[in-house]
């Protein structure tokens, strides 16, 4: 028998960076809604969301740490 957890996302009033990879760009979009619908659905303002353009997934990292 399978352990099931729930919990919830808060997301008002933070600030959210998606880091993307223009590598596959075919996936990467899709991906990208769903992220943006998702932090949406559970309360961030569309405003609170930049979204990020890398190369490839090496880049991603140092996005990252600059980012932090």
């Amino acid at each position: 028998m399978s352990k099931e957890f729930t919990g919830t996302l808060v997301c008002s009033k933070k600030k959210f960076a998606i880091i993307i990879s223009r590598f596959n760009d075919f996936v990467a979009k899709e991906l990208l809604s769903g992220s943006v619908d998702c932090l949406v659905r559970h309360g961030a303002k569309e405003s609170e969301i930049e979204i990020f353009w890398v190369p490839g997934s090496f880049e991603i990292p140092t996005v990252a740490n600059i980012l932090a």
